[in-house]
């Protein structure tokens, strides 16, 4: 059970219909796989045309989703898709429901304490049959190996089917690298849809989701944090988009005139 990927920029999305990635992730959970999921929007992808080691640890992902507009934007005029958008704040509400609705338990690691207790309290109050493994808000530092496989057995002894990581991009690409083979579970890097999830900040409006603003609405909550990583993440992808862009068109206009019989 595999998804069909296209390259964009430095990193291979996997493309489909919204519900074949939550039947695709729910058969990963079930089966108990050690795998995960990378939501990738265009701050992922500029990290990762920087990082190559960073762009392996996002390509050896059994999926990779098109969180943002602009990656969906990319595929149609890269490849001619009309994709889905797939949303880490549309993935954590759909696949909890169904977790709960399947028996699934899961786990919540990362954010920070108060968080996890408000998405705590929604829980009980929205989904009180939900089984939940666990959830942990790790130290803001380096973790030792003693530390790591402290982590990958807690969460393995919880008996989590699911775990969703929110420690920010490239923090929770690199954790749930180096957790595959170690944590018997699906990991999916959920960043920021932590704290919306749990009431504590607001999801841009959806007019702003439909036209790629979602980023505008984020960066107009935290200007001092995003203000410079949207200045420059924004402005380089779209530059690296055109590139590919007019690379793709050059390759098939130089197929079509080279002619069917030009090898013979």
């Amino acid at each position: 059970m595999k998804l069909e990927r296209k390259r964009v920029i430095s990193i291979d999305v996997s493309i489909g219909k919204y519900e074949e990635f939550i039947e695709h992730i729910l058969w990963l959970a079930e089966e108990r796989v050690s795998s995960y999921v990378c939501i990738a929007n265009v701050h992922m992808t500029v990290e990762a045309y920087r990082n190559k080691n960073f762009a392996y640890k996002v390509n050896n992902a059994n999926i990779v989703t098109p969180d943002g507009m602009p990656i969906v934007y990319a595929l149609r005029m890269l490849y001619g898709i009309k994709q889905d958008r797939v949303a880490g704040m549309d993935l954590l509400p759909d696949l909890i429901r169904e977790a709960e609705e399947r028996s699934l338990s899961v786990f919540f690691y990362g954010s920070t304490e108060p968080v996890l207790d408000a998405i705590s309290k929604k829980l009980k109050r929205d989904h009180p049959h939900l089984r939940i493994g666990g959830m942990f808000s790790p130290p803001f530092r380096k973790l030792n190996n003693a530390e790591k496989e402290e982590i990958a057995a807690m969460i393995n002894n919880s008996g989590a089917n699911m775990v969703f990581v929110s420690l920010g991009c490239p923090n929770q690409e690199k954790f749930m690298s180096e957790m595959k083979d170690k944590i018997n579970a699906v990991m999916l890097g959920v960043g920021a849809a932590f704290p919306v999830y749990a009431g504590l900040k607001k999801r841009a409006p959806r007019w702003m989701q439909k036209l790629a603003l979602e980023w505008l609405f984020r960066l107009m909550q935290e200007p001092r944090r995003l203000m410079k990583r949207y200045a420059y993440t924004n402005t380089y992808f779209v530059y690296l988009l055109m590139r590919d862009i007019n690379r793709r068109y050059k390759d098939i206009n130089k197929k079509q005139s080279e002619g069917p019989y030009d090898d013979l």
